[in-house]
Parts: structure tokens; sequence; C-alpha cells
């Protein structure tokens, strides 16, 4: 991702989310398995059509973080975001070791030690889910996860949980039965 890939509001505004354009994947598959012997092979998004984007919203916390980093590295619209050691993509052996190390800094032994969180892209997988709990529409969530409605329900249906009682309440407020009459009241 490029700096230009990212649309962040002015530090005054009262909106502080910002967006994030994803144009391709680009996977540390390993030499031996691209055409042009690169560790990383560029993709098209999965699902969607040669070319296609799709903007993912960004928490206020992101957008603080992007500002900082943006400033302080000095970045330019045209340079990568996140960058390796000179210039190109970072190494997926860097983000690991970055991932491992807060994960051990910021859980108790037991939860580190557990399959909870251990790859980066399980933040994806806690997102998603977490989305869904606070009752994002399940098709707003499929669009800025690059799923279909079907693949994201089938996934992650079974993790949608605490939603019961705010649902009861809206269907009570819906009133959809008349009340029933009493008899000899009326």
């Amino acid at each position: 991702m490029r700096v230009e890939d990212v649309t962040l509001p002015e530090p005054d505004a009262s909106d502080q989310w910002c967006e994030l354009l994803i144009h391709t994947a680009t996977p540390e598959v390993g030499k031996q398995w691209t055409d042009t012997g690169e560790i990383h092979e560029q993709r098209d998004l999965k699902g969607r059509a040669e070319g296609e984007t799709r903007t993912v919203p960004g928490h206020p916390a992101l957008t603080r973080i992007l500002r900082q980093h943006i400033a302080d590295e000095q970045l330019q619209p045209g340079d990568l975001l996140f960058q390796g050691e000179f210039g190109g993509i970072l190494a997926g052996s860097v983000i690991r070791r970055a991932w491992r190390s807060a994960r051990k800094a910021v859980l108790p032994p037991h939860v580190f030690e557990s399959p909870t969180g251990r790859r980066v892209y399980d933040n994806r997988n806690t997102r998603l889910t977490k989305w869904l709990n606070d009752g994002i529409p399940p098709a707003q969530v499929a669009e800025w996860a690059g799923n279909s409605v079907a693949v994201l329900l089938a996934t992650y249906a079974r993790c949608i949980d605490g939603q019961l009682p705010d649902l009861k309440r809206r269907l009570e407020a819906a009133g959809d039965l008349p009340e029933a009459e009493v008899p000899g009241t009326g």
C-alpha cells in the first residue's frame, strides 16, 4: 500500500475516519513459485474484476497512527506506507517477528502460547467477527473484506454473539402484532 492510497481527514475535521484504498494483493509466496523469481507476487484482488479496487474504513486511532508515521518517516505520496530496509516491500519475516514481540508484550503467557492471534492474518478474522458482532450489516462487512456475503456468513455466522437482547428489543418496538383484547373489557 502506498501513501497515496490512504485518505486522511484534516486534523481538525469532526470525522477522523480514514479510508484505505486496496488495489492489489502482494502475498509472499517464495521465489520458486513466481514467474519473476521475486518472493512476492502481485495479484488482483480475489473475487474482483481485473483492476478493481476496494475501500476499507480506518478507525480514528489508525488515522492518528498513520498521520504520525507518515510525518515521522517523511513519506511522499508514491512511497510504500511501510517499507523494508531498502525502501521495498517489508519482509514477511520482519512482520512476523514484530507481531510475535507485540503479542508477547501485551498478552498473558497462557494466551500468548495459545493459537489466539498467532498469525498476523488472524487480525482479519478478529476484525470481521467484531464488525458483525457490532451489528454492521453483513453486506457492508463483506464489501470491506472483499468477500461475498455467502462466504462471510458461512465462515463467521457462528461467531456472532451478544446481539439477541438488542434484536428482541427491536422486534418488540416494531409492535408487529396487535394487542389482544381481553374478554369483557371492550
